[in-house]
């Protein structure tokens, strides 16, 4: 007759509970130590029982078992986190070509293309959605406009104060240039009166207010010159007399 199939519960009994866990703990770690040799594995195996005690077993060190544990449950976590961020950024592309495909297919219904399958509803709402578009463009025109036709006013009041600057800089230089003048036309009129006919500095003056005024000085050598001549002919006319 085989042997009993054993249900796996707790033993209520602490005696056949002690024996059972000193049995199995024997095989557990036996079997251990086989796997290390027969497939070349690393292998560590701790138990505590029910008392606290310890039981283990590492083919090579417990220590390095644990830290090559460590590292392995790290480095599945930084692949789990990688694997994670490209389903999400898998998701979120998927999520944007999906919007991009129904931005070009509203984009080809508002140019006027592909109206098929579109109700009545639908056309009408796409009409509406239009002429607000176009309401928008419109308004947005028209603020452009105002705003260049402001500017060109603002402009053109600036040229006008300086035409008007300007305008005051001509009628002051041409009041100077009046004064100046009557100043030149007085000394003309008093250098006959005080007999110095033959001073070598004369005055020439336009006849006309607004025309500046031309001063000509004669040159002193020049003066000297013809004074010489009038000399010569004089002492020649001289001697015609005296041989007459």
């Amino acid at each position: 007759m085989g042997r009993g199939k054993i249900v796996i519960r707790r033993i209520d009994n602490a005696t056949n509970r002690q024996v059972t866990f000193s049995k199995r703990r024997s095989g557990l770690l036996k079997k251990a130590k086989e796997l290390s040799i027969l497939c070349d594995a690393e292998v560590g195996v701790i138990v505590f029982s029910s008392t606290g005690k310890l039981y283990e077993f590492a083919s090579t060190s417990m220590k390095s078992v644990i830290e090559r544990h460590n590292e392995s449950k790290e480095e599945h976590h930084q692949l789990q986190d990688k694997v994670s961020e490209v389903k999400f950024w898998q998701r979120e592309a998927g999520i944007l070509r999906q919007q991009l495909h129904n931005l070009k297919e509203h984009h080809r219904q508002l140019m006027g293309e592909e109206l098929y399958g579109l109700s009545v509803k639908d056309l009408q709402n796409l009409e509406n959605q239009l002429e607000m578009s176009l309401r928008s463009v419109r308004m947005k025109k028209d603020q452009i406009l105002k705003d260049e036709i402001q500017e060109l006013k603002r402009k053109g009041n600036f040229v006008h104060e300086e035409n008007v600057e300007l305008y005051k800089k001509v009628n002051f230089i041409r009041q100077e240039n009046m004064q100046l003048y009557k100043k030149a036309y007085s000394m003309r009129d008093v250098i006959p009166m005080n007999g110095n006919a033959q001073n070598p500095y004369t005055f020439s003056i336009g006849e006309e207010l607004h025309v500046p005024i031309s001063l000509q000085l004669s040159q002193p050598e020049q003066h000297r010159l013809e004074m010489q001549s009038r000399e010569t002919r004089s002492r020649q006319s001289s001697l015609i007399t005296l041989e007459r």
